[in-house]
C-alpha cells in the first residue's frame, strides 16, 4: 500500500478541545505546584526521574527510498545528540515499583521551518516511551485518567502500579474509565527490565515530511540487545540509574531508529493514540542509527543540567516533523507551561544546546 500524503485536514479538532485542554493543563499545573511544595524543588510534570543523560550521534542512513528520505532524514548526515533516560511518573519514587520508561533525544543543529520559534535554538526533539500506545489515547479519555491518578496520589504503590499497568486488576478500572486495556497494559505487566534493552515508541503520530509516521528506537548493538528482557536487580531507590551508569562505564550502545508510515487512517488513526498501528499493514523501516560511546551519564553536573536546564518537547522541532493528534496538541500547552514553571521555580535558565560543549561531562 502507498503511504498517506500529509494534509492538515488529517487532524480533527473537537468543538470542546480548547476547554478540555485548559482544564487538563490546569490540573497538571496544580499537581506540579503540590510536588514543588513537597520537594521544595520543581520537577517535570511527567518523567520526573532521570536515569541518565547521554551524549551521542545520530547517523542518517544513505540511499533511503524517497518515502523515507523526508524531513531531517532527507540526506545522509551525522548529527550530535543529547538524550535523557527517565521513569514516567510525575514525581520521584523508588525504582522497586515498575513504571514505564522514557527515552527522549534532542538532535542538534537541524535545518527547517521552526514549529515554535520562541523556544530558540535549531534542534529537533523526539520523545519516546517503552510501549507503542497509550491506554488513554484521546483528550476526553486522558482527562479521565488524570482524575484516576489524583484519586490514588496518596497511595504511592497503588498509584504507580496503575500508571505502569502492572496491576492486572487495574485493567477493569481502566476499561470502566474508557481506557484501552489491551496490548498496552499487557505489554507492561512485567518486572523491571533494564531500560537500555527496551524498544521505545513515539506512541502518537507525527508528520514525516510528505507523509505521516510513528517512530521507534530499537536496540541494535549486541551489548544492549543482550539487556532486552533482563530484570534490573532490586538493589535500591535508584536501581535504573545505577544500571545505566554501570553499563556506560565499560561499553557504549547503538540503537536503530525506524519509521512506520501511515497507509490507512481507519486502521492507523492519528486522533486516537491508544491504537497501536499494525506492523503487518506497514512495518517499521530503518532510517538512522543512534550511537553512544562509553561515558558517565550520571555525573553530578550532568544530572543537574539534565533536570534543571534542559527541556525536551515534541513541539521543539521543524514543521516537517509536526506532532499530530489530540494528545500531541495537549502536549504543546502542557510542556511549555511545565518547562516555564520548572525553570522559574529553580531559578535556572532554559538553554537549548548548540554543541556538545554545552552539556557537562
Amino acid at each position: 500500500m502507498q503511504p498517506l500524503i500529509y494534509s492538515p485536514d488529517i487532524e480533527v479538532i473537537a468543538p470542546d478541545e480548547a476547554r478540555l485542554t485548559e482544564e487538563i493543563v490546569e490540573q497538571m499545573a496544580a499537581s506540579a505546584r503540590d510536588a514543588y511544595e513537597r520537594h521544595r524543588h520543581a520537577h517535570r510534570d511527567a518523567h520526573a526521574k532521570s536515569n541518565g543523560i547521554l551524549k551521542g550521534e545520530l547517523v542518517v542512513h544513505a540511499d533511503l527510498p524517497p518515502e523515507l528520505a523526508q524531513g531531517i532524514f532527507a540526506a545522509p548526515r551525522t548529527y550530535p545528540v543529547v538524550a535523557r533516560l527517565s521513569s514516567a511518573p510525575g514525581d520521584i519514587h523508588t525504582d522497586r515499583i515498575p513504571a514505564p520508561r522514557g527515552f527522549a533525544f534532542k538532535v542538534i543543529g537541524v535545518e527547517g521551518e521552526r514549529l515554535t520559534p520562541g523556544i530558540g535554538g535549531a534542534n529537533q526533539d523526539f520523545l519516546m516511551v517503552n510501549f507503542p500506545a497509550l491506554a488513554f489515547g484521546t483528550i476526553p479519555k486522558y482527562k479521565r485518567m488524570l482524575a484516576l491518578l489524583e484519586a490514588n496520589a496518596h497511595a504511592p504503590d497503588t498509584f504507580q502500579r496503575l500508571v505502569a499497568g502492572t496491576a492486572h486488576g487495574a485493567k477493569e478500572v481502566l476499561k470502566a474509565l474508557g481506557g484501552t486495556a489491551g496490548a498496552t497494559l499487557d505489554g507492561l505487566a512485567r518486572d523491571n527490565h533494564h531500560p537500555l534493552g527496551e524498544t521505545y515508541h513515539t506512541q502518537a503520530a507525527l508528520r514525516f515530511g510528505d507523509h505521516v509516521a510513528k517512530l521507534a528506537l530499537r536496540p541494535l548493538s549486541d551489548d544492549v540487545r543482550a539487556l532486552t528482557g533482563r530484570p534490573v536487580p532490586d538493589t535500591g531507590y535508584a536501581a535504573m540509574r545505577d544500571a545505566v551508569t554501570a553499563h556506560f562505564a565499560h561499553v557504549g550502545a547503538e540503537y536503530e531508529l525506524t519509521a512506520q508510515l501511515c497507509v490507512d487512517l481507519a486502521r492507523m488513526p492519528v486522533e486516537d493514540a491508544s491504537v497501536a498501528w499494525p506492523e503487518d499493514l506497514a512495518p517499521h523501516r530503518p532510517i538512522a542509527t543512534l550511537r553512544f560511546a562509553p561515558q558517565d551519564p550520571n555525573s553530578p553536573a550532568r544530572l543537574v543540567h539534565g533536570d534543571d536546564v534542559l527541556s525536551f518537547n515534541p513541539w521543539n522541532g521543524v514543521a516537517a516533523h509536526r506532532p499530530l493528534g489530540g494528545i500531541m496538541r495537549i502536549r504543546r500547552a502542557a510542556y511549555e507551561r511545565s518547562s516555564a514553571f520548572r525553570h522559574a521555580q529553580n531559578a535556572r535558565p532554559r538553554i537549548e544546546p548548540t554543541q556538545f560543549a554545552d552539556i557537562p561531562d
